[in-house]
């Protein structure tokens, strides 16, 4: 099965103080510069598909994804790669169910006044028993993300590396799929603007590679650069990971 890589949306005006949901924001100034700075490191992985959320801050941050790609894809590549195929330009696709939770009454609200409501404390300790006032329950949110994911796997083969591009709750979700979490742990994953989580889907298990990563080298994910002793089941057929830990990806 393919390796993922889910990208948060760059900071926008309203990230923070206000519970933004599906109000149609775009990236400020920061975000930006978040989204340009991440894209390069995701255009290094190879990503042959590319699929967003419909609002407006996760299609920008997407887009500079595809600019990236499009960049690294006509300019003169080393001696050294000439074995690799060539990078071809990304189609940015929207899938609805990658946008973020339908908040209903709390969209828009300030967060400081959110905390004060009784289901703030059900949304940070039971998330699975949460619904919003107006809108979806974190179990449904969970579903349809989940269900985004697996579409995209079923459609490639098992070298691919492909790109979600989504929101902070959406990702938690899919990572504590992933991590065989019950959703009520989700809170205890962190989901940064701009950072890249990676997972491996294996005929076994998924497998987390990466979390909340805004710095590292994305380029050892790429499947011309996968190792078959990082005890990370590269094989579909592997048996698990190796027992004590294996040798890791960076292993001289």
């Amino acid at each position: 099965m393919p390796t993922l890589l889910l990208v948060r949306h760059g900071l926008t005006a309203l990230t923070g103080p206000v519970l933004a949901g599906h109000t149609p924001v775009s990236l400020d100034e920061r975000g930006r510069a978040q989204a340009a700075a991440m894209a390069s490191r995701v255009a290094a992985a190879r990503p042959m598909r590319l699929v967003s959320s419909p609002l407006p801050r996760c299609v920008e941050t997407a887009q500079a994804i595809a600019d990236a790609v499009s960049s690294a894809a006509s300019s003169p590549r080393p001696e050294s790669s000439s074995s690799e195929p060539d990078l071809a330009p990304l189609i940015l696709e929207q899938d609805d169910r990658l946008v973020e939770c339908r908040y209903g009454e709390w969209t828009g609200q300030q967060i400081s006044e959110l905390t004060k409501d009784p289901l703030w404390i059900t949304v940070q300790l039971q998330p699975s028993a949460a619904r919003f006032p107006g809108g979806e329950s974190m179990p449904e949110v969970s579903a349809r993300a989940i269900a985004a994911v697996r579409d995209v796997n079923s459609q490639l083969d098992d070298t691919a590396v492909w790109v979600a591009c989504s929101h902070g709750d959406v990702i938690k979700a899919i990572l504590a799929d992933a991590l065989g979490m019950h959703l009520d742990a989700f809170q205890r994953i962190v989901v940064d603007p701009c950072s890249v989580s990676v997972v491996r889907y294996t005929a076994e298990r998924p497998y987390v590679l990466r979390m909340n990563d805004t710095t590292g080298d994305l380029a050892m994910f790429a499947s011309s650069a996968k190792v078959s002793d990082t005890g990370s089941a590269e094989d579909p057929a592997s048996s698990g990971p190796t027992i004590g830990g294996g040798t890791g990806s960076g292993a001289i």
